[in-house]
C-alpha cells in the first residue's frame, strides 16, 4: 500500500474488462482523474489505451498505461486462467496493490476471476474462508447492505456470522452508523422457519455479539429495518438480478406510458428516479469484495463510463476509511470474544 501520505490515492484499473472494455473505462477513468485528485493505472492493451486516451483532454492528469498482453473472459474458469494468462489484466491491476504501487483495484470482467486474483495476491484476512461482495442494492433503502451478492454460493453458518461481522464495519466505514443492525434473510420472521442452514445460521447470530434483530422476508428489504442483511450468494445474486432486471422494466414501460404526456426531458428525469429507486449499487458503481487484505471494487460487466468513475471514486474512499485495517480490528475483536466464551463455558462444564 502507499504509506505516503502526501501522495495522492492510486488506483489500478483493469482496463480491458467488461462488455466494453477501454471505450467505456477510459472515459470512465479520465472523469474520475477529474473530479477527484488521484492517480490512475490503466492496465491493457497499450495501444488500444492510447487510442482512448488520445479522444480526451488528459492535461495535468496522473494517468499512466500499465501494459498487459491478455484478458480472462467471463466464460473461463477462473482458477485455471490466472494460471494460464499470468499477465493478463486482472491480474496485473492487482499485482500493482501487492506491490505496493496501488491502493485499490477496480474491474468491470470476470466476477470470478476478480475474486480469485484477489485471495491469491492479498490473501484473506484471518478468520475469513472466502470473501463476499457486499453493498446496497434496493434504493428505497440505500443505507441496508446485502451480503453475499454472488461469490458464495454454498455457505456454513460460521461463513454467515464473518459475513455479519463483515457487514457491520462496512455500515459503520461507509454510513456513520454506530453499532449496525443485522438482520438474516428468511422466508418467515419466526426463529423456526427456513431451511437448515439458516435455522442454524439463526441460533449463532443469536449468541453472538452482533446486534441481530432477527430474521426478515424478501418484502422487508425496502424497508431499512437492518443497515446489514445476510444471505448466501445464491440468493443475493438472484435479489440483485431481480431488482436491477425489475427497475430498468419498469423504467422502460412508464417511459412509453410518457411519451405523450409529459416531455423527453421529465420522462427521462421520472425513468432515471425509477431505475435509482431500485438499483442502489449503481451510486457506488460496483461492490467492494469484503474479506481479503486488500481493497478491490468488482462492477457489473455492461457498466458504462458514468459508473466506472463511481467505481473509482468507491475505490478512492474505501482506501481513505481504513476499511481494511477497520476490518482486521472488528474480526480480531470478535475472535477474541469468541475465545473468551468458549474457555468461560469449559471453567463452568469443569466446576
Amino acid at each position: 500500500m502507499n504509506n505516503d501520505t502526501n501522495s495522492p490515492v492510486c488506483i489500478a484499473v483493469d482496463a480491458m474488462g467488461g462488455d466494453f472494455g477501454p471505450s467505456e473505462i477510459v472515459p470512465g477513468a479520465i472523469q474520475a482523474a477529474k473530479n477527484q485528485e488521484m492517480r490512475i493505472f490503466l492496465v491493457g492493451d497499450p495501444d488500444l489505451l492510447k487510442h482512448e486516451i488520445e479522444k480526451h483532454d488528459v492535461k495535468d492528469l496522473q494517468i499512466k498505461i500499465v501494459p498487459s498482453d491478455s484478458v480472462i473472459e467471463e466464460n473461463e474458469q477462473p482458477a485455471l486462467a490466472l494460471r494460464n494468462k499470468p499477465n493478463s489484466s486482472i491480474l496485473i491491476a492487482t499485482g500493482l496493490v501487492k506491490q505496493g504501487m496501488a491502493d485499490a483495484c477496480v474491474s468491470m470482467g470476470s466476477t470470478g476471476a476478480a475474486m480469485a486474483s484477489a485471495v491469491v495476491m492479498f490473501g484473506t484476512i484471518e478468520g475469513i474462508e472466502r470473501p463476499a461482495l457486499g453493498g446496497p442494492i434496493i434504493g428505497f433503502a440505500p443505507n441496508t447492505a446485502i451480503i453475499d451478492m454472488g461469490s458464495n454460493v454454498d455457505c456454513r453458518p460460521g461463513q454467515m456470522l464473518s459475513f455479519a461481522v463483515i457487514g457491520r464495519v462496512f455500515a459503520h466505514r461507509f454510513w456513520g452508523i454506530d453499532n449496525p443492525r443485522v438482520a438474516l434473510l428468511s422466508v418467515g420472521a419466526e426463529t423456526g422457519k427456513g431451511n437448515r442452514q439458516i435455522r442454524e445460521t439463526t441460533k449463532l447470530f443469536q449468541n453472538s455479539q452482533i446486534n441481530f434483530v432477527g430474521n426478515i422476508e424478501a418484502d422487508q428489504l425496502t424497508k431499512g429495518i437492518a443497515e446489514v442483511v445476510i444471505c448466501d450468494g445464491f440468493v443475493g445474486n438472484i435479489i440483485l438480478k431481480l431488482t436491477e432486471g425489475l427497475g430498468s422494466a419498469l423504467a422502460e414501460r412508464v417511459g412509453e406510458r410518457l411519451e405523450t404526456l409529459v416531455s423527453s426531458n421529465e420522462s427521462e428525469k421520472i425513468q432515471s428516479e425509477i431505475y435509482n429507486l431500485t438499483n442502489a449499487l449503481e451510486a457506488f458503481g460496483g461492490a467492494p469484495l469484503l474479506g481479503v487484505n486488500g481493497v478491490s471494487i468488482v462492477g457489473h460487466g455492461r457498466s458504462k463510463a458514468v459508473s466506472i468513475t463511481k467505481a473509482i471514486e468507491t475505490a478512492k474512499n474505501t482506501v481513505e476509511i481504513s476499511l481494511i485495517d477497520n476490518l482486521n480490528q472488528e474480526l480480531s475483536s470478535v475472535r477474541n470474544q469468541m475465545n473468551e466464551d468458549i474457555d468461560a463455558q469449559t471453567n463452568n462444564q469443569e466446576e
